[in-house]
């Protein structure tokens, strides 16, 4: 087996490199136009990035939190645009656009407006996953429908989602800068999956006894406290960190000497552009938008996952490697999901629906 390791960015400089002009997380910038945009809250780490672009939030709360209702969030630092809005007092909220996201929002936003989205409302789509089932010839929920602009955040997912009539958009995905805090300084690697066990295959969980019999992993999230037991795995090879709260996690990551990215169906995840920031370098599975995110100097993308295990063990046993590679990683998730682009492309779009 040939194993090819990542050739580091030439002449790098960590204190240039390391440094951002980009956002940071916690204080929204202010647009032109301020708009009112009922969305719930769904994907976290989306959220947080579309929240600071500074319009008013209107986020569904409920009193049990549940998925329809989860308001503000409780582990992030959101600016205080982004206002818990009780059910109740959604129809008078008078939003100047919906942002949906998941197939029912569409009945569930008309029945709490009293309005119908796409006529009385302008509305968009916000498509998160990759298309399931009948690849690549699956139907977008909002296949048939011309009213309501779908929005991808990958090109690949644009590229595989049958969207009919809808018009489609792309804008990527943009990450808050969690600021460079890379040490390496413990000898395991970093993974971060959410409901592994449940999502399996899907989030490549089955892949992590292939990667811990060559270097030790340390796995972040939530529903993550059972994956050991269940591949009957010690400490020394796989520990679990049960859904710390995001700042932990990164000053926790940024310890660890790498990063290991298995997902092997998901449109992109956020906690690898985020690990690249912080300074990892990363070993990705080279599926979906992968090979977009993580250029050669970056660190490995591959198919195979004995290639991203000998990568992973080439970064612990060489931490001059760990270290350059790292540096670029952070670099090249700065040019291209860097959280002030993100809000740029938004703006666009939010200003031509509601014009």
């Amino acid at each position: 087996m040939t194993v090819h390791h990542p050739t580091p960015a030439p002449n790098t400089a960590v204190s240039a490199e390391t440094a951002s002009a980009d956002m940071s997380q916690g204080e929204a910038r202010t647009p032109r136009r301020v708009l009112r945009i009922l969305l719930w809250h769904v994907h976290g780490s989306w959220t947080t990035a579309f929240v600071h672009g500074g319009h008013t939030c209107l986020l569904p709360a409920t009193p049990d939190r549940g998925p329809d209702g989860r308001g503000r969030a409780r582990t992030w630092d959101w600016p205080r645009n982004a206002v818990d809005t009780p059910w109740e007092r959604i129809r008078g909220s008078e939003p100047d656009l919906v942002i949906l996201q998941r197939p029912h929002e569409l009945a569930l936003a008309e029945r709490l407006l009293g309005r119908t989205l796409g006529r009385d409302v302008p509305a968009v789509y916000v498509e998160h996953n990759t298309p399931r089932n009948d690849v690549p010839v699956t139907r977008h929920p909002m296949a048939d429908r011309d009213d309501i602009p779908v929005v991808h955040v990958t090109h690949f997912n644009d590229l595989f989602w049958d969207c009919g009539r809808a018009p489609t958009r792309v804008i990527e995905h943009g990450v808050p800068d969690p600021g460079y805090r890379y040490t390496g300084e413990t000898a395991r690697t970093g993974v971060v999956l959410n409901e592994p066990l449940r999502r399996w295959r899907f989030t490549g969980t089955d892949l992590l006894p292939t990667l811990a019999e060559r270097v030790p992993l340390d796995l972040f999230g939530m529903g993550v406290a059972g994956v050991p037991d269940h591949f009957g795995l010690p400490p020394s090879r796989l520990r679990a960190h049960e859904d710390l709260p995001q700042g932990a996690m990164h000053d926790q990551l940024a310890r660890r000497r790498a990063y290991a990215h298995p997902l092997r169906w998901t449109s992109l995840g956020l906690s690898l552009i985020e690990a690249m920031m912080l300074g990892l370098p990363v070993a990705v599975l080279g599926t979906t938008e992968a090979h977009e995110a993580v250029p050669p100097e970056a660190g490995t993308v591959s198919t195979d996952p004995r290639v991203l295990a000998e990568a992973l063990h080439a970064f612990h046993e060489d931490r001059d490697l760990a270290f350059r590679t790292g540096t670029a990683a952070r670099a090249a998730a700065l040019r291209r999901y860097g959280l002030t682009r993100f809000l740029d492309d938004w703006d666009r779009v939010l200003q031509e629906v509601t014009s």
